[in-house]
């Protein structure tokens, strides 16, 4: 899987310290190195709603459909994925978990082959790709294209990067968060500790 950064509000942390204040008339208490203190207060305090004004784009890669299935459940992100009806699957990759890796790797890509030939069949069979992807499992590798305000990613990773949380999105989300951290310390730094406790993904 490759998790990139496409894109995220310049200069985030100080537009969202300049948001806030408006709230609170005090503007003219922006300088340089002010951030910090008053962020983590907002924050501590439960007022996330100027968070909402800094955004991150992320392409996601190598992934597979059952982990963006979970992805775009959150619903305060905009999203652009792989089409399995524009793009063929002939030669769809696929992504194999652990546990299967573990025990038997060979058995799990040979299931993988006879998808391979059934979606093979109904495209023979004069399906459209909308149709014979019917037959293809949530293995299936794709890409996808994701952008949120910082509120909604800290709300992601606070549900994505625990113990409990599927291990594939765990492993992207923590790898979000560890990107969006050195752009943002101040908004994400207190979140760091989810990654620590499931592992260190």
């Amino acid at each position: 899987m490759n998790v990139k950064l496409l894109a995220v509000t310049e200069n985030a942390e100080a537009l969202i310290e300049y948001a806030a204040r408006v709230c609170y008339q005090s503007t003219g208490r922006c300088q340089p190195g002010t951030s910090e203190k008053f962020l983590q207060r907002l924050i501590s305090q439960g007022h996330e709603s100027p968070l909402e004004h800094a955004y991150a784009t992320f392409h996601i890669s190598g992934c597979s459909r059952a982990m963006t299935h979970q992805l775009v459940r959150h619903r305060l992100m905009s999203v652009s994925q792989q089409s399995q009806r524009y793009v063929t699957e002939s030669n769809f990759e696929y992504v194999m978990p652990p546990s299967v890796a573990d025990k038997d790797k060979n058995e799990y890509g040979k299931d993988m082959e006879v998808v391979r030939a059934m979606y093979a069949k109904w495209k023979e069979r004069g399906l459209k790709n909308e149709d014979a992807r019917f037959v293809l499992p949530n293995a299936c590798v794709t890409e996808i294209v994701i952008s949120a305000n910082f509120r909604e990613f800290r709300h992601i990773f606070q549900v994505r990067c625990t113990r409990h949380a599927q291990w594939e999105i765990r492993q992207a989300c923590c790898e979000m968060l560890k990107i969006l951290n050195k752009k943002a310390p101040h908004v994400f730094d207190d979140l760091l500790p989810l990654i620590e406790k499931c592992g260190g993904e």
